[in-house]
């Protein structure tokens, strides 16, 4: 059975377990005795478990049974967690989210084994933990790799053959001479009946181990039923398969007992005419050739192919590594409402359709197919935005397990309080924003809460410092804050840091106000701290994510307090796929201007523009706005005349504003976004393009790259 379909699925899944287990362990820190956080996590084990076990992944089922191990034993009141366990329980996780990093890169899990944490787990349950936990008698159980598995391997050894389903096969008079052949040259022939246990759910799956396991010890040559049928689980509870071994009955047994869910294996010697039967079994009636041949095993599952084969699937395994994050869990209601409305739109279509080739056909019964049209393609629109949208929550969920860790290394006491963890975003916009919201808090973390107790108490603040990290919709945004009630930032550090490095002279930062001053953190390698750790002080992260967010045409804004803290505001679009937007003229040629970044259009007389600092500026009702000629900045000539009054579309990024000024407005529009790739990669004004509805391109103008 090919398990390499079944990829993808495989590591969402694991990544949403992991992450469960991570929400869980954090929990069972705070309440060690909570029953049913360890319920929660001893079932996350088994299936996280039980899937790598499925998959083929072998060191991250091991891991991951050994951690089962363990809560199966603080379930049954066996053993307690303790301080000690849970930070190695972490450590278990980081290993697993390596294996499946791994295997989402290569689709190979690698080759560490992680025996030290094997051996905590075990030394756990045997009484051996820092703690000192009692009796290691009463814990000499978990010493055994499978525990679970130990009755019915026994019962696997003791049971009887009379009725194996193996001895009913037919075989093939080209079977039988490849058999022959393998008995002169000293090799065994061993009939095999496997049974699943009536509660496995995955019995396709639970045969393709036992295929694996089998085949690690000989030549699987036949089938019963075929692997064909076995994969699509067209069998009941059983099935047999003959095979060529150097090793003995028993062997094959323990191989194909040791998989879960396997309730029994039986198996013997077969006996062919005119070969020497194996001295230790017992005499049985020979078989004899049939005109109903069994199953060829050349049949078998690709991803069990042994030698050269093996290699085959292996170079095929590599090509078909999964793609990151191209996966979205839809709810079927969404899918149906999608259904629909292509079942309207075809509708549509023909409706126009009809009226456009009926003689006679009046213009408004064309223009009301058109409505409709429009009509059925912007809810379609609104339907696959929905689609595409999925929860933060996926992003923040992981970072209480990080400011946990930082808790420790940095030695501060700190909480981390999340609310709007139900915002939706589009899926390519979350999957781009971990990066930077970790870099925030990292930083909150790390710069912002005092490492001094006594001057917090002294500020009038607890003595554990808080972050805050809230999401929630304002408009056609989504809007991320991260706040901390820490030191805030030190413009006098900042500007004198500043200066140390030659960013700035003496004169530029005597007239550059606090605002202008803390922006200079965004700036490649700007760092305040005093040495340089894991943490922090190589200067790399406010710039990523300054970079991160403009390139998701999203904006950061900072605000702090000194002494009070701070507060960082990142404001995202809803979507990168359609927005709406403000079609403008600039030297003969079409752009776009989203219109989420427009706050007004303004006519303004050539006399009321005004020169400060070498800069144009507007007075716009009190606010002194500076003024972008378009047509300078995309190097064309305007078509306005210069008596003429100014067309001025008025921006805004965060509390900055500024006009931009242009030829003609032709109205507003809903655009696709198409990418330039990597053709146009020099300019951060244009930020893409889109093809308009008489066929033309028009560039797409990035206020935020202006401002």
């Amino acid at each position: 059975m090919d398990v390499s379909q079944y990829l993808d699925v495989f590591i969402d899944e694991s990544k949403e377990h992991l992450q469960n287990l991570n929400t869980q362990i954090l929990d069972l820190e705070q309440e060690p005795g909570n029953m049913d956080t360890i319920n929660e996590i001893f079932r996350a084990a088994h299936t996280l478990k039980g899937m790598a076990g499925t998959m083929g992944y072998k060191r991250m089922q091991n891991l991951t049974h050994n951690m089962e191990n363990v809560f199966s034993e603080v379930r049954n009141g066996e053993a307690k967690v303790n301080a000690a366990i849970v930070d190695v329980l972490f450590q278990c996780l980081d290993a697993l989210d390596e294996y499946v990093s791994n295997i989402q890169a290569t689709g190979d899990e690698g080759d560490n084994d992680n025996e030290n944490l094997i051996k905590v787990f075990n030394d756990f349950l045997e009484g051996k933990s820092s703690e000192g936990e009692a009796a290691k008698e009463e814990k000499s159980e978990a010493k055994e790799a499978e525990p679970e598995k130990a009755a019915p391997e026994t019962e696997a050894a003791g049971s009887s053959d009379e009725d194996a389903s193996w001895k009913n096969i037919k075989f093939a008079e080209s079977q039988l001479v490849v058999m022959k052949e393998a008995v002169k040259e000293g090799k065994k022939v061993i009939g095999l009946t496997v049974t699943v246990q009536e509660s496995c759910i995955l019995k396709a799956a639970r045969a393709f181990l036992v295929y694996k396991a089998v085949e690690e010890l000989g030549e699987i040559i036949v089938s019963n039923p075929s692997a064909q049928d076995i994969e699509d689980e067209k069998f009941d509870l059983e099935f047999s398969l003959i095979v060529i071994s150097d090793s003995d009955i028993d062997a094959l047994k323990n191989a194909a007992t040791n998989v879960s869910e396997i309730e029994k294996a039986v198996g013997g010697y077969v006996v062919l005419d005119g070969a020497p039967a194996e001295e230790k079994t017992e005499e049985k009636p020979a078989i004899e050739p049939d005109n109903k041949p069994a199953v060829v095993a050349d049949k078998k599952p690709s991803a069990v192919d042994s030698g050269a084969n093996t290699a085959a699937a292996n170079k095929t395994a590599d090509k078909k590594k999964p793609v990151v994050n191209r996966t979205v869990r839809v709810d079927i209601e969404k899918l149906d409402d999608l259904m629909n409305l292509v079942s309207e739109l075809i509708i549509a279509k023909n409706s126009l359709v009809s009226a456009a080739t009926t003689k006679g056909a009046s213009t408004n019964n064309v223009n009301e197919q058109i409505e409709y049209l429009e009509s059925v393609t912007t809810n379609l629109h609104e339907s696959v935005m929905k689609v595409r949208m999925v929860p933060i929550e996926s992003v923040v969920n992981k970072f209480p397990r990080m400011i946990r860790d930082l808790q420790k290394k940095l030695g501060k006491k700190m909480e981390l309080y999340m609310s709007g963890e139900e915002t939706e975003l589009d899926r390519t916009v979350v999957d781009e924003i971990g990066d930077p919201l970790m870099h925030l808090l990292r930083n909150s973390a790390d710069h912002g809460i005092e490492d001094d107790v006594n001057l917090r108490k002294e500020r009038g603040k607890p003595e554990a410092g808080s972050i805050w990290l809230d999401a929630y919709q304002d408009g056609n945004n989504v809007v991320i804050e991260v706040r901390d009630d820490g030191n805030g930032i030190d413009v006098a550090a900042v500007r004198n840091k500043a200066i140390e490095r030659g960013t700035i002279t003496e004169e530029q930062a005597a007239s550059m106000s606090d605002p202008e001053i803390i922006n200079l953190l965004f700036l490649p390698s700007f760092s305040t701290a005093k040495q340089v750790s894991d943490i922090s002080g190589r200067g790399v992260g406010l710039d990523v994510v300054k970079s991160k967010i403009e390139s998701l045409s999203g904006e950061v804004d900072v605000k702090s307090v000194y002494g009070e803290g701070s507060k960082w505001t990142i404001r995202l679009p809803l979507t990168l796929a359609i927005i709406q937007s403000l079609m403008v003229v600039i030297g003969g040629e079409k752009y776009a201007i989203p219109l989420g970044n427009i706050q007004t259009i303004e006519s303004i007389v050539p006399d009321e523009i005004r020169t400060v600092q070498q800069k144009e500026v507007i007075n716009l009702r009190g606010s002194v706005i500076p003024i972008i000629r378009l047509n300078e900045v995309l190097g064309c000539e305007s078509t306005r005349k210069p008596e003429e009054d100014y067309i001025v579309v008025v921006v805004k990024k965060g509390d900055v504003q500024a006009g931009l000024v242009i030829d003609e407005l032709t109205g507003q529009q809903e655009i696709v976004i198409k990418s330039l790739g990597k053709y146009i990669n020099k300019s951060k004004v244009i930020s893409g393009a889109t093809i308009l509805g008489d066929g033309e391109v028009a560039l797409i103008i990035d206020p935020n790259a202006l401002i």
